[in-house]
């Protein structure tokens, strides 16, 4: 991987600066849906771009000019308006599986959608959360036994909410406005439609990611949205995709920017930026070794045995300069600081570095209070892994 690319990748995430002042919905739609999870992502994914406060993020939630949807292979992601039907009809047959699961365990599929209608009947007065609608649907609600736990789904109520949510008829509002946590009412939503037949859906789709990233390869692509390899194939045959020239050979792009790479030059003055391990930049093309130098390949990732190239994801945080992955972070809650450790011997002496270290901290601290990876992270979880960058690191 060139250092070229690499820069060029940061580029177009918007990490170097050439986002600062959009909001929050224009920054989604050019970098990319923020992956979220209950973890600090949605936020980080957007300060890191512009400095964004979280309060005028959560404004943006609360008047809908984004919101966090199922969407590709059925995970949630935060997206902006102008994506909300999209999003939505390229996720829609994630929650069949589930559907198909609690069938193998003698749940019929009307009984499914006899429950979806009793839901939506049940949030016409106004929202209501998990246990209240577990109340108010009362039997109609099956509980799966020792079967259902084994399985993953204890009641057939996260299917239908599954459903609900996928069709876009169900929406679920985040308790206290928060995009860093998983407690949520659900209500009642005439969501927009993509206007787009699912063959359109899926070109659109592929359009976006080949533009957010700025070129990529075609097993990149289908990790991503969950296509099959003839629906990519089709996708991309609509694109009339190119090969960067200079890059590593397979990456395709657009060819708007496929010229406007081979005009790009990496910045010769360093500079950083604190991610979440969810971020676009990571996520998207899923490729860490991509962001690594190859000396720094068989580099020992702290607290572990393995190598930093042998890791498909980050077990922490990642600290990058020009889009080139030079170590690692988490946030400490008990001292209210970040322990951090790069590999990078000329990045340890850069007081810019630090001064974004320290950035970034100030942001975790005193606006969102910690930097979960995923809702089910803790600060007693985690503490295995600062206690191995603080062993190394700062």
């Amino acid at each position: 991987m060139t250092e070229n690319l690499r820069a060029w990748w940061w580029h177009r995430q918007g990490l170097d600066g050439s986002l600062a002042g959009l909001d929050p919905a224009t920054v989604l739609a050019r970098t990319g849906w923020a992956r979220s999870g209950g973890g600090v992502n949605p936020y980080l994914t957007l300060f890191a771009r512009t400095g964004v406060s979280r309060a005028a993020v959560d404004d943006e939630v609360a008047r809908l000019a984004i919101h966090e949807l199922p969407s590709a292979r059925g995970c949630t992601y935060v997206v902006p308006a102008s994506d909300y039907g999209l999003a939505l009809q390229v996720g829609r047959g994630a929650p069949e599986a589930d559907v198909v699961k609690v069938g193998k365990l003698g749940v019929p599929r009307k009984e499914i959608d006899d429950l979806c209608a009793a839901v939506l009947a049940a949030v016409a007065a106004g929202p209501l959360d998990p246990a209240a609608l577990k109340g108010a649907l009362g039997d109609a609600v099956r509980n799966l036994g020792d079967a259902g736990r084994k399985q993953g789904v204890t009641t057939t109520l996260p299917v239908a909410l599954g459903l609900l949510q996928a069709s876009g008829d169900l929406r679920r509002v985040p308790v206290a406005g928060r995009l860093d946590q998983q407690r949520f009412t659900y209500t009642r939503w005439d969501h927009p439609e993509s206007g787009l037949t699912d063959e359109q859906a899926r070109m659109e789709l592929a359009r976006r990611y080949f533009a957010w990233t700025g070129g990529a390869t075609p097993a990149q692509l289908r990790w991503f949205t969950g296509f099959s390899a003839r629906d990519a194939k089709a996708a991309m045959a609509e694109l009339e995709l190119v090969e960067l020239d200079g890059a590593v050979p397979g990456i395709l792009a657009l060819p708007e920017d496929a010229k406007a790479y081979a005009e790009f030059a990496r910045p010769a003055r360093r500079s950083y930026a604190l991610v979440a391990g969810l971020d676009a930049v990571l996520l998207l093309r899923r490729d860490l070794a991509g962001l690594i130098d190859p000396a720094d390949l068989d580099r020992t990732v702290p607290g572990t045995s393995r190598a930093l190239g042998r890791h498909t994801d980050l077990p922490d945080h990642a600290i990058l300069d020009r889009g080139r992955l030079i170590g690692l972070w988490q946030y400490d809650v008990d001292t209210e600081r970040i322990v951090w450790w790069t590999f990078d011997a000329a990045a340890a002496r850069d007081r810019a570095l630090r001064s974004e270290v320290d950035r970034t901290e100030a942001y975790i601290r005193d606006q969102v209070g910690d930097a979960r990876y995923v809702s089910l992270d803790s600060p007693k979880s985690r503490a295995p892994r600062i206690a191995a960058l603080r062993a190394v690191g700062r």
